[in-house]
């Protein structure tokens, strides 16, 4: 029986099925999903769970890109992929990459705008980011390395003639389109379940209570309204959501067949009525959650919900086992994998046994007559020696190969390592530059600012007195005279007033309190100066 485990890998989260098949029959064995702050501590814990030390590995690739092209049809299968090298040569030349950085894999499908063509489904990743996922399961037969947008098509029940999509809502939404049971086009949105968990982790500080808080949370469709109750979360999963839907509706509207089903599956169908919330926006294909296809819910004793939550992992699981769509894997075969090959020959069928008595007389074997049979020894030692041709051969040939391969890659670390100084290099050059024009810049705004503020209060300074003796001519005693006014700072006033009573100049003092024309008033006892009383006053303008 042949098993496989898959891992379904984000940031924060990993899904896990342990998937087995005898002859056409396939079973999850174990299946579960954890948030984890160690991701090789997580896997260790996964693999001891499920027993499986031995056990095949499939995983889903991160981070990938997808391009396409379009390629004549007639093209035969020698020359088909140079075309689509050199399609992506291009498209890398136009972006600014480097070809030599990525992975590729693509796949065939017929072109539905022209049938004369093929349209190619293009996926690369960095080379890069694929040996430092591989080294994670060093310790483990990893085996298969795959894009879950291509792999979560092997749960599903897609009849032929039926065009659906497949919308998996994992850390990314994937929007995969299936025409006729064949993978058409892949689309990558940024909002996903990583959005709303995010949100709702900031409030609950642990992501497994954000999970379970979206589990508890239950969207209300317009027939249910007056069901609604308060719920905590509902703000923080409907925004992602509203902009999926939309994006799944502008897929459906620009396709050029019709689609009939919309299928929900990832992290975020953990939500109550999602398909009820999907289908009352698209009213004209039948919505629903993605199950498992082999799995039959009778007398199944587990909730057919704990399996859709692993779905990821279980379509990960089913490539292990090479079903669904051929030529996705992007682990390479590792040295030991190379070896592993039949260089025996022969038949089966019973050989004649050997003679009981055993030449030893070298010199007969070293003119040997042609004419006569081989004995059984000869044609074991013609076997051993062939053998061993071949094994040297083999070996020659490994050896040239992998040497080969060590320039090859031994190049490309160093161009990559040389584009990378180079890039750090002017990252350095530019930060330089920057700081020195974010220097300049602040002393030209201080300085800016200064002038602005001395051209501000000589604004305001500038009407003071003459505003302030329009507003004293009102309110000031005639036996009153003022013989000085002064702005000192700011917005503070001194006066210097005389009378030949003290009356009219308190009077005068009080006006200018009560009237508000300045703000805390305050003066001196006076002065007596002969027959004349002169009183300093002092106060603010408003």
């Amino acid at each position: 029986m042949a098993s496989c485990l898959g891992l379904y890998i984000e940031n924060n989260l990993i899904k896990f099925a342990k998937v087995s098949k005898e002859r056409d029959n396939l079973k999850v064995e174990a299946f579960g999903l954890r948030f984890y702050d160690d991701l090789g501590q997580a896997i260790d814990q996964i693999v001891e769970e499920t027993y499986s030390y031995k056990t095949p590995v499939s995983i889903n690739l991160s981070d990938e890109m997808y391009t396409y092209f379009n390629v004549f049809s007639l093209l035969g299968k020698n020359y088909l992929p140079k075309v689509v090298q050199t399609e992506f040569e291009s498209y890398c030349t136009e972006k600014g990459y480097n070809p030599n950085v990525f992975e590729t894999r693509y796949a065939l499908v017929d072109d539905l705008n022209d049938k004369e063509k093929l349209k190619v489904i293009n996926i690369s990743a960095n080379k890069l980011e694929l040996n430092r996922r591989t080294s994670q399961l060093d310790s483990y037969k990893l085996t298969t390395i795959t894009p879950i947008s291509m792999a979560i098509t092997n749960i599903a029940d897609l009849p032929e003639k039926e065009n659906a999509i497949i919308v998996n809502m994992e850390e990314n939404t994937i929007i995969t389109t299936v025409i006729d049971q064949k993978i058409y086009d892949i689309d990558i949105l940024d909002e996903g379940s990583t959005d709303v968990l995010s949100k709702i982790n900031a409030r609950e500080n642990s992501y497994a209570q954000a999970y379970e808080a979206c589990k508890n949370t239950t969207i209300y469709t317009a027939e249910g309204k007056d069901l609604e109750t308060e719920q905590n979360y509902i703000d923080d999963v409907l925004p992602t959501l509203n902009q999926i839907v939309s994006r799944v509706r502008e897929t459906i509207d620009n396709s050029l067949t019709n689609i009939k089903k919309v299928y929900l599956t990832g992290t975020l169908t953990c939500v109550n009525n999602i398909d009820l919330y999907f289908q009352e926006y698209l009213p004209d294909a039948d919505c629903r959650i993605l199950r498992p296809s082999f799995i039959s819910t009778e007398g199944n004793e587990i909730n057919i919900r704990e399996y859709i939550e692993v779905n990821s992992a279980i379509a990960l699981g089913l490539q292990g086992l090479e079903i669904g769509v051929t030529g996705m894997n992007f682990k390479k075969k590792s040295f030991s994998d190379l070896l592993k090959m039949d260089i025996g020959g022969g038949s089966k069928a019973k050989t004649p046994k050997a003679k009981k008595t055993l030449n030893l007389d070298f010199s007969d074997w070293l003119k040997p007559d042609f004419r006569e049979a081989f004995t059984a020894v000869e044609i074991n030692l013609l076997r051993v020696a062939i053998g061993l041709i071949i094994l040297l051969i083999v070996y020659s040939g490994l050896s040239i190969f992998l040497t080969n391969q060590m320039h090859k890659k031994e190049n490309e670390v160093n161009d990559q390592i040389a584009q990378t100084q180079e890039q750090i290099n002017l990252a350095k050059d530019d930060k330089g530059k920057i700081d020195t024009k974010t220097n300049e810049y602040k002393e030209m705004t201080k300085a800016l600012q200064e002038l602005n503020d001395r051209v501000s209060d000589i604004n305001q300074s500038r009407n003071i007195i003459p505003n302030l003796l329009n507003q004293i001519m009102f309110v000031i005693p005639e036996n009153v005279q003022i013989t000085s006014i002064e702005n000192t700072t700011g917005k503070h006033i001194v006066i210097v007033a005389q009378s030949d009573k003290y009356e009219p100049l308190g009077y005068f003092k009080a006006k200018l309190n009560s009237d508000r024309i300045l703000y805390d008033v305050v003066s001196n006892s006076g002065v007596s100066d002969g027959s004349v009383i002169k009183v300093t006053i002092e106060g603010d303008l408003q």
